[in-house]
């Protein structure tokens, strides 16, 4: 509590007429959720405070709260909407309140809207970059070319090129399939173990995944409101847009400059005169005018200045639909809108329903093909915002896995998941341990009920338990004469959000997996449905994280993948954890990218593998980050955070991800002094965090490595406490 005097201390800045301050944290010391996320404790009295003087003492004509997302909207409270005694209406009163938000964001700002009155001011992603190549991957990339030349005038490279392979961790991404399938590692004495083809095969393998990497999007740096992109960073936002459709780079460069309709035209249809033979360069004109298109509005960015004075002034702000520039295209453009989300009325769109059968026909078959058996329960993962901007793809993954499909009324509203037959359906009946995101849970009521209804259907339909495994399942449970034995879809208490699985490892405040996998359980075991509104069923949650054979989820932003966020291994790590101590066996958890075309699930290691080459490891991605100062800091903060955090519950150890991050951030000089410069208490969590790793035995480094960090975060330590030798 800052006091002073008999007074709190409210901290800002007054500039003019505007007041300037930072929202107080909501926590408690070793629990910093715990305020936000138990309905029966209060804000504390400075939070309350802090509130209660912009009304009444300040008397603040408007707020605005500036980036996703505050806490106060959080609060407990209604969850569908306030009532005079929700907290967030206590405290929030009748102030207008203008919230700036990201664009690609619509399931969490609803409740910006719903329970914080919002109106939101969208703004626009930071613009992508290609990952590209560096250090060791470039000089792997060109031996594998070279040596691919002439494989037998260039034997001598095929050593240096497998230990190069072993030095990047690139044998754990790319798995030498011939060697496990004897029991032999990937070494280079071993390699010699194998025919010259088998190697060569081996190496193109690769070389491909690093192609792979090499055009991996990450977000270049952070957004600045209201400014529009330049030529540069408009060629990011439409190479990355436009993917394989992309026009030639001399056509691409004349729109990002600025050219007239007629004079791209021309360039591209001299271009294609001399390139006709290139069929890559065959490109419909349409491209054309879609990327003319979306850079105009791009150029409209400045709106987001714009209506943030125009809400101020009380006028209308337009509202437009929140989404993802490169799954959505235009029509999330331009931003500076009040952003809404889509009718839960008619998920998951046909488009979404095709898409999600097909991801979770190759989740049945990747299992069917590893383990020879069909898996008999699969934790799917509803959150709000994947499902949002897919119009409900995880909804098509889950009604193919129990065998379902939507039934509509004549307004085009679905009011039916109705079983297909067993014919039809083509593999049993797979079991699911639906995981709602509380954001989930709130908005989409409707689809919780359709989906309870058909699980009872399922549970109670008159098939063999090995068609069914729901049917199985349900029976064992009843036997044990468990309540609602039909019950599939669980998230936290009514009215609660988040696993706090993560905020255990934001404060190091845990022993051992099995507490982290203890606490996942414990917030999760909430049953919603027609009957249930939050009903604690920890049997019926028990007996399907012991049948789980699989996790699958979406992941639906370049910006937020699994390295980037603590919300992935906080919820889908803990579920994994959480499974992995119910049946005692490994519990593998894939991934689907949806904000691309590719529907292919990748594996949690894989992926984790893919993302750490490609951001937090990649010199252009921390570049871009440093380069944006205080912010910059803190977001290679939070994903040093999150390497611990999957090394608790995925038990993710490879200790070239922690080399390279110690090498990049803590060890060079100039780097560490940029980030400590800027935000001191990042740049201490940046090198904790590696300290703790080794700590936690996920890193095994050297002594001499380990003395020097342990300097740093003593310097770093003194600084923040005003300590001068």
């Amino acid at each position: 509590m800052k006091t002073y005097g008999d007074n709190y201390q409210i901290g800002g800045i007054q500039s003019g007429n505007v007041w300037i301050g930072v929202q107080p944290p909501l926590g408690i010391a070793g629990d910093p959720m715990r305020l936000m996320f138990e309905k029966d404790l209060t804000p504390h009295p400075q939070y309350a405070a802090y509130y209660k003087w912009l009304q009444n003492d300040y008397q603040a004509d408007a707020i605005v709260h500036f980036g996703m997302h505050g806490t106060v909207e959080w609060l407990p409270g209604s969850p569908l909407g306030n009532t005079g005694y929700s907290w967030s209406d206590i405290l929030l009163g009748n102030l207008p309140n203008l919230y700036i938000y990201a664009a690609n964001n619509p399931s969490e700002s609803l409740l910006a809207k719903r329970r914080g009155y919002g109106t939101l001011i969208s703004h626009n992603v930071p613009p992508y970059g290609r990952a590209g190549l560096y250090k060791e991957l470039i000089s792997l990339r060109e031996l594998i070319a070279e040596y691919r030349e002439d494989t037998e005038k260039n034997t001598a490279l095929r050593d240096i090129i497998t230990q190069k392979i072993i030095d990047a961790g690139l044998e754990r991404d790319c798995k030498f399939t011939e060697g496990e399938k004897q029991g032999i590692s990937f070494t280079v004495e071993n390699s010699k173990l194998f025919s010259k083809q088998v190697i060569n095969n081996y190496f193109v393998e690769v070389y491909e995944y690093l192609q792979i990497l090499e055009q991996r999007l990450f977000s270049s740096g952070l957004h600045i409101l209201g400014k529009k992109p330049d030529a540069e960073n408009l060629y990011a936002y439409l190479e990355a847009y436009l993917a394989e459709y992309c026009p030639p780079e001399p056509v691409l460069q004349a729109i990002c400059q600025g050219s007239d309709r007629e004079t791209i035209l021309s360039i591209y249809h001299g271009y294609m005169g001399q390139q006709y033979a290139n069929s890559k360069y065959h490109i419909a004109s349409d491209h054309i005018e879609k990327a003319i298109v979306v850079r105009d509005l791009l150029l409209q960015t400045t709106d987001e200045m714009t209506n943030l004075l125009r809400g101020l002034n009380g006028e209308y702000i337009p509202p437009a639909p929140g989404g993802d520039l490169l799954r959505d295209g235009a029509g999330v453009l331009p931003t500076g809108r009040n952003i809404h989300a889509l009718d839960p009325y008619r998920m998951p769109s046909p488009g979404a329903y095709e898409r999600g059968r097909e991801i979770a026909k190759k989740i049945i078959s990747e299992h069917l093909a590893e383990n020879d058996s069909y898996p008999e329960t699969v934790a799917v993962m509803l959150w709000g915002l994947d499902a949002i901007k897919t119009k409900g793809e995880s909804l098509g993954i889950l009604l193919e896995l129990v065998g379902a499909e939507p039934i509509k009324e004549g307004t085009g509203r679905i009011v039916r998941y109705e079983l297909m037959s067993l014919d039809k359906l083509g593999h049993p009946r797979i079991d699911v341990l639906a995981n709602l995101s509380g954001i989930f849970r709130d908005t989409f009521v409707n689809i919780i009920e359709l989906l309870d209804d058909l699980f009872q259907r399922a549970a109670e339909a008159e098939e063999t338990p090995e068609n069914n495994f729901i049917h199985k399942h349900y029976l064992a449970l009843k036997e044990q004469g468990i309540d609602n034995a039909s019950a599939r879809l669980f998230s936290n208490p009514a009215g609660d959000f988040g696993s706090l699985v993560n905020d255990q490892v934001v404060d190091s405040n845990w022993e051992s997996g099995d507490e982290l996998a203890n606490t996942w359980t414990k917030r999760n075991s909430f049953s919603y449905g027609r009957k249930d509104k939050g009903q604690a069923r920890p049997e019926v949650l028990q007996q399907l994280l012991k049948t789980s054979d699989r996790i699958v989820q979406e992941i639906d932003s370049v910006e937020y993948g699994l390295t980037d966020i603590q919300e992935y291994y906080g919820n889908t790590g803990g579920l994994k954890l959480a499974a992995e101590k119910s049946s005692g066996k490994e519990v593998e958890a894939s991934f689907v990218e949806s904000f691309s075309k590719d529907t292919t699930p990748r594996k949690l290691k894989d992926l984790l593998r893919m993302e750490y080459r490609t951001k937090l490891l990649n010199p252009k991605w921390a570049e871009a980050m440093a380069d944006q100062g205080s912010g910059g800091a803190y977001e290679i903060s939070q994903r040093m955070t999150a390497l611990i955090g999957w090394g608790g519950t995925a038990n993710f150890q490879d200790d070239w991800v922690y080399d390279q991050a110690a090498d990049t951030y803590m060890l060079d000089a100039e780097m560490a002094k940029k980030l400590q410069d800027a935000n001191p208490e990042a740049f201490r969590n940046i090198v904790g965090r590696a300290i703790e790793a080794h700590g936690r035995g996920f890193w095994d480094t050297d002594d001499e490595k380990l003395e020097k960090l342990r300097e740093l975060y003593q310097s770093a330590e003194d600084e923040l406490e005003g300590v001068t030798l």
